[in-house]
């Protein structure tokens, strides 16, 4: 399972994200909410359950969940299929 860190994943392409100078320090929250996507991809990479991450965030749909999850997974991917092409 691919675990996912901050440093990876630029969440300023994610539709579900949105950065506020001066909520929780500027750093990329969920829109409308303060919580940190990644939270959320790093519960599910630590083996929570949808349903679990969905109790500890019930402000979060199951959609938004998979979502975030989709989004991180892939841009880790993305970034480390690059990484392996570079000569």
């Amino acid at each position: 399972m691919v675990i996912a860190t901050a440093s990876e994943i630029d969440w300023t392409q994610c539709e579900l994200i949105e950065q506020v100078p001066g909520k929780v320090s500027g750093r990329p929250i969920v829109r409308g909410t303060r919580i940190l996507p990644d939270a959320i991809v790093n519960s599910f990479d630590a083996g929570e359950t949808l349903d679990l991450i969905h109790e500890n965030y019930p402000g979060l749909s199951i959609p938004q969940i998979q979502r975030l999850i989709e989004f991180a997974h892939g841009q880790v991917t993305l970034e480390r299929e690059g990484a392996e092409n570079e000569p």
